[in-house]
């Protein structure tokens, strides 16, 4: 058995409880990495935050990554109902369903915001989607990860070539997929593009799906509400520019779209993902200096 298959009896109040407990020391940790990597993309997306502002933010957001990696581990561990169960509103529905109808099939961008893995047996409810999954080192947790998935009906595909050429056979058949294309890619992936006005390495994996397969593009979002349970935002994506052959312009496109989703509820989006590995004339900013990045900033 599992170990991690005793979080199915542990009430998720509880598990919250103690993610928030979690977070409260961790806010207390003066050099935790964590800290430095959202307090760094925070100045870096945020230029205009005040030392007090982002002190704020940044305690909010651990707040909330912590309640979210919870939240997940309760639905790897729980059935797809207790999923279905946590969800309180649906917004837009009609245009994920809109989307689901066309006959080139349907791309869901779904960034790294909230607590997408409630979200999953939600999309589940409506077919077979073709999902990228890469394996986690640890073999207990990446069996238990991979259990939960399996769960639902979704086709797993490895993070790899075989894995791309799935989901492109899906999209051309009329099936649908699930992206989170806001990950740093390997260099031969990406493109230098704009992100939070930051030109850093982008993932060219959706645009170029979306140009060669004439795909539905759909954004999806899963938020906790004041009520403690979830919201699912559906956004429609038809700028022309996604469509576009040329990958700067598409991804750049794809870029802004994220943006204007992340900014619905910008605490609860990943800020702690070292998203900005790669940025023309400075390199990484992690391992930079203050002083070079005050520089950088200054002359962005």
């Amino acid at each position: 058995m599992n170990p991690f298959n005793v979080f199915k009896y542990v009430p998720l109040s509880v598990m919250r409880a103690l993610a928030l407990f979690v977070a409260w020391i961790a806010i207390l940790i003066p050099d935790l990495k964590i800290k430095r990597n959202i307090r760094i993309n925070l100045r870096l997306a945020y230029p205009e935050f005040s030392e007090e502002e982002c002190d704020s933010f940044t305690k909010t957001v651990i707040k909330n990554q912590a309640l979210i990696a919870v939240e997940s581990i309760k639905c790897w561990a729980m059935e797809p109902e207790w999923s279905l169960a946590q969800i309180e509103n649906v917004y837009n529905k009609e245009i994920f369903d809109e989307a689901l109808a066309n006959p080139n099939g349907m791309l869901a961008i779904v960034p790294h915001l909230g607590t997408w893995e409630v979200m999953n047996a939600w999309i589940n409810q409506f077919g077979s989607p073709t999902i990228l999954y890469k394996p986690v080192k640890h073999k207990a947790v990446n069996d238990f990860i991979l259990a939960g998935r399996q769960r639902l009906n979704a086709t797993l595909v490895p993070t790899d070539a075989s894995g791309v050429k799935a989901i492109f056979k899906t999209l051309k058949s009329g099936g649908f997929s699930i992206v989170l294309p806001d990950h740093v890619p390997q260099p031969s992936g990406g493109v230098i593009v704009p992100f939070f006005g930051i030109e850093t390495l982008s993932s060219t994996l959706a645009p170029k799906l979306a140009s060669k397969t004439k795909c539905a593009l759909v954004g999806l979002t899963c938020i906790r509400n004041s009520n403690n349970r979830f919201d699912i935002f559906c956004t429609k994506l038809d700028d022309p520019d996604l469509y576009s052959r040329n990958i700067e312009v598409a991804t750049y496109a794809l870029n802004a779209a994220m943006e204007k989703m992340i900014k619905v509820c910008p605490s609860s989006y990943m800020w702690s993902y070292r998203r900005f590995k790669h940025i023309p004339n400075l390199g990484n900013p992690y391992k930079a200096t203050n002083e070079q990045l005050i520089e950088y900033l200054k002359n962005k």
